[in-house]
């Protein structure tokens, strides 16, 4: 068995039907690279569990880890918990639902190498990237946030909201361990860690791509959280 060098971290939760599409495209991209998936299930009680014990038969236990949880503890443990059983040098994170294409995965990694990067970054708004399947007002409110948070942080990367990155293995343990947010807002501090830390960082272009099946999980709660969030980064992490 080959050792991986790249952990795909995937927090699931009710992604039944997105999940098989997600884990195909991952082997169709990424075939000719040593990668593991470590599926980090919150209970999901649409049968996602089961799902995923199908998806480690089909292509095996060194491909795929099931590593569930007990509920939903939030995307910052999430992470944490799947960083704890990942064998690779290099985690990508990313999510379930399909918004994220593997397709642009190989292209992180061919930065990655080529400037010897701590951190590689999928980027909807700068160098051609951009967003799929999002109404008027979801465009609106992403970019405003995105440009708020620019405004305030000045954080030195173009998309400080996305969630679709490639990080050395330590620097991920380490900024996981610094950040005091929960949900939405924790893809948000880890970055802007990384930049007030001198990390190297890259940006890759991807189009972001609303999810086919299931529910969005962002609603007006995670919205506040967000706006709070930033007020906590500008006033104290600064």
């Amino acid at each position: 068995m080959t050792t991986p060098k790249y952990s795909i971290i995937l927090p699931t939760f009710n992604e039944k039907d997105n999940l098989p599409i997600c884990i195909w495209l991952i082997e169709k991209y990424l075939n000719e690279l040593p990668y593991e998936v470590i599926i980090v299930d919150d209970a999901s009680p649409d049968g996602t569990q089961e799902v995923a014990t199908r998806l480690q038969t089909e292509y095996g236990a060194d491909k795929i880890q099931i590593r569930p949880r007990s509920g939903k503890l939030g995307l910052g443990t999430a992470y944490k918990h799947g960083l704890s059983f990942a064998k690779g040098d290099f985690i990508i994170l990313m999510d379930a639902d399909l918004s994220h294409h593997p397709k642009f995965i190989p292209e992180m990694v061919a930065l990655q190498q080529k400037y010897k990067l701590d951190i590689v970054t999928g980027t909807r708004y700068a160098n051609g990237g951009g967003v799929s399947g999002w109404d008027l007002k979801r465009k609106t409110i992403s970019k405003g946030a995105n440009f708020l948070a620019q405004f305030l942080l000045n954080p030195g990367v173009s998309d400080l909201t996305g969630s679709f990155r490639l990080y050395k293995k330590e620097i991920l343990a380490k900024l996981i361990n610094e950040s005091v947010s929960k949900g939405y807002v924790f893809q948000m501090e880890m970055m802007f860690r990384a930049k007030k830390s001198g990390y190297r960082i890259g940006e890759v272009p991807i189009t972001f791509v609303d999810r086919f099946f299931g529910e969005s999980k962002l609603g007006s709660q995670e919205i506040v959280d967000y706006a709070k969030g930033l007020l906590y980064l500008f006033a104290f992490v600064w």
